[in-house]
């Protein structure tokens, strides 16, 4: 398939039978887990589970109840029923809403064993946790990053699909930003650039456009501001947002003008060892931290260690960021269908950083990338 049929085809909706295994999922994933069940409000949660996003954000209690050998449970306000009754999983629960004036909580309160211990969505409201724990006092609760942050790590065919589009249209997009000028423009302005192309290719929302020239670059949280980029700048463009729902997150380095210097150089060429050297060590059954130490002993090597100051890599789904996270530490080993960032990054303070990323699914015998520019040092004018 080509990058073009994979940025122009828009992919087969979600079915309800799609969101029914998610959940089914999701309770089972809890038993196993020790938990009673789950209580997950809107957010990427809900959205991964239903497919359904409330209109807005609103102090009125919306939640999911999962737990085995129970149909999954949506309980929302009456006025926002109608929206919920029209997503895409919404075949797959049973709804029951609540009025204005009337306490939403007892209407949540008989889908919940009254001593379970339950795993909820780290945004949700206090005001309704406390108002459930009034209903139902010998319930505890814990939240899911802690309980079950691999909830959503896995991707199945059609959301890799999704991941592969979104990453087509970033790799598209960076090639495209290759050919419009820099120097004597404010990074603001090439982050612009960014942004549109990324909606160009498809893109329904930019999440960041990180445009870092000269010694801004050397700064990992850097994003875009005032400075005119100059020529001889190197420049880190990190950028990324949702496409069909899926988040797309690449970087590449630059350099202004067409002769790099010698640091300049091998500074990128090191990053490329490094970002490669992470890539060749996914497969599954590896711990997460193995490809944060792969990147990372390539940049030591090189005597940069100290100046590669953040992780290796983090998840991306429905999100741009969730786990499972490439660090030092992190022990759970890699399983087919993972899909997670490898973007090693060497930043010399005061001078110019480097920084190369792309988006990686496990398969059943090692890594795929699902981003695919270059990743040679180019040169922009």
């Amino acid at each position: 398939m080509t990058r073009q049929t994979r940025e122009s085809a828009e992919p087969a909706p979600f079915t309800a039978a799609d969101y029914a295994a998610r959940m089914e999922r999701a309770a089972a994933t809890a038993a196993d887990a020790g938990l009673a069940g789950l209580l997950v409000s809107p957010g990427p949660d809900l959205y991964h589970l239903t497919g359904y996003r409330p209109p807005a954000e609103t102090e009125r209690l919306t939640l999911l109840v999962l737990a085995v050998g129970q149909d999954p449970v949506l309980v929302v306000p009456a006025l926002e029923a109608p929206d919920a009754f029209r997503a895409p999983g919404a075949p797959a629960l049973t709804l029951r809403d609540w009025t204005d004036g009337k306490n939403p909580y007892q209407v949540a309160a008989p889908f919940l064993d009254v001593d379970g211990r339950f795993g909820v969505s780290d945004n949700t409201w206090a005001l309704h946790l406390l108002g459930i724990q009034r209903e139902l006092p010998g319930t505890t609760y814990a939240a899911l990053t802690d309980v079950l942050p691999m909830l959503r790590a896995v991707k199945d065919a059609r959301e890799l699909e999704r991941l592969a589009a979104a990453g087509a249209a970033a790799d598209a997009a960076y090639e495209e930003v290759l050919g419009v000028r820099f120097v004597g423009r404010r990074e603001s302005e090439v982050a612009a650039d960014l942004a549109r192309l990324l909606r160009r290719h498809g893109h329904s929302r930019v999440d960041f456009t990180v445009v870092g020239s000269g010694p801004n670059g050397a700064n990992p949280h850097h994003e875009a501001g005032d400075r005119v980029i100059a020529d001889g700048d190197m420049v880190v463009l990190d950028f990324g947002g949702l496409k069909h729902g899926y988040g797309s997150d690449i970087s590449r380095t630059v350099h202004v003008g067409p002769d790099p210097g010698a640091e300049e150089r091998r500074v990128h060429d090191v990053v490329r060892e490094a970002q490669q050297a992470a890539f060749e060590a996914v497969r599954p059954g590896i711990a997460c931290q193995e490809v944060d130490r792969a990147a990372r002993a390539v940049i030591a090597a090189a005597g940069y260690g100290d100046r590669f100051v953040h992780r290796t890599g983090h998840g991306i789904g429905v999100t741009t960021h969730e786990p499972p996270y490439m660090v030092e530490g992190e022990e759970r080993e890699l399983v087919p269908g993972m899909c997670f960032s490898i973007e090693p990054g060497v930043y010399l303070p005061g001078r110019f950083g480097v920084r190369i990323e792309d988006i990686v699914t496990v398969t059943e015998t090692a890594g795929r990338r699902l981003n695919n520019a270059p990743r040679e040092l180019a040169t922009v004018s």
